[in-house]
């Protein structure tokens, strides 16, 4: 039953992925925001459900392990499998995305939280600083749409970039209704899929730690991967780039803000020593497509694909 459970859980993903990412980039167009705007607020919050819901539940449950290693595993596969898998069917022309800000924000985000963890423990202090940090991330968010539309007023219509597989007459019902849709199958699907997988990873005798490191970051990066996958063979590289720096910044400042305000939650020293820099290193590798602008290539799918099953083959020996 687990197996038949996981497999039901990861159809829900999909199907919920390309619902959101509809919904996202025509959202996008209706308010004459930027699909990149979008995928940083609405699709990167939406996808990052899974791991805040069962972080909590694990820091309730008291294994801090498991959350903990759930947001940092979740960030590493999000930069190294969601961006790699989805460029070996589709390049993604990273080039024409405009994310130098936000990408700093992400380094700026990643470089604290290790500072934080030198402490030995997010405690209230610790999570009030990070959700303090996240508001400041969605108010930057929230000015930038409000400039843009701005702009917009004050540009011919005929010079509106339009988002690719956008529908200027979809009615607002079936924009709401692709979003609630991916927002609710999402967290639903992955719960399904992380907690029958769980079941039979604990069969074969393996640590919460590792379970959150691999398992579970990759099932709760799933949503991610879905919906990055969708985008990319839509040829929308703004919403999956968008997608998975929003989803990292969320999971650091969010996750474990919230998470660490429901209990305290203590850093192995093993994350100091070897997880937290494969993190911070697989969000470096994000400098060629944001400043340098490359493409994701299928030869960089590749390379991003082995790194991580490295990393993987790492933690699990």
């Amino acid at each position: 039953m687990p197996w038949v459970l996981s497999v039901l859980g990861l159809a829900i993903l999909l199907l919920a992925g390309d619902a959101l990412v509809k919904g996202a980039v025509n959202l996008s167009l209706r308010l004459g925001v930027p699909a990149l705007i979008v995928s940083l607020t609405i699709v990167a919050f939406g996808t990052s459900a899974p791991e805040l819901l069962i972080s909590i539940k694990a820091v309730l449950e008291g294994a801090p392990g498991l959350a903990l290693g759930n947001v940092v595993g979740s960030n590493t596969a999000n930069i190294l499998m969601v961006l790699g898998i989805p460029a070996l069917l589709a390049t993604m022309h990273t080039s024409e995305c405009k994310t130098r800000k936000t990408f700093n924000m992400m380094i700026a985000a990643s470089v604290l939280f290790m500072l934080l963890a030198l402490r030995g423990v997010y405690d209230v202090w610790a999570g009030l600083i990070l959700l303090a940090c996240l508001g400041f991330v969605l108010f930057d968010a929230f000015r930038d749409s409000q400039k843009h539309r701005e702009g917009a007023k004050d540009a011919a219509a005929d010079d509106l970039e339009e988002p690719e597989g956008a529908d200027p007459d979809l009615p607002g019902w079936r924009i709401a209704l692709f979003l609630v849709l991916g927002l609710v199958g999402l967290p639903l699907g992955a719960s399904l899929l992380v907690d029958n997988a769980s079941i039979i990873a604990r069969a074969y005798g393996v640590s919460d730690t590792v379970i959150g490191l691999t398992l579970v970051a990759i099932g709760t990066s799933l949503p991610e991967l879905a919906t990055t996958v969708m985008a990319a063979l839509r040829r929308q590289a703004d919403v999956a780039l968008g997608n998975v720096i929003g989803s990292n910044i969320f999971n650091l400042l969010g996750i474990i803000g919230v998470a660490s305000l429901v209990g305290p939650i203590e850093v192995d020293p093993e994350f100091l020593q070897f997880d937290l820099w494969v993190m911070l290193g697989a969000s470096l590798l994000l400098i060629p497509f944001v400043y340098l602008g490359r493409d994701i290539t299928r030869i960089w799918g590749i390379a991003l694909c082995a790194i991580y099953a490295l990393y993987l083959t790492a933690v699990l020996i």
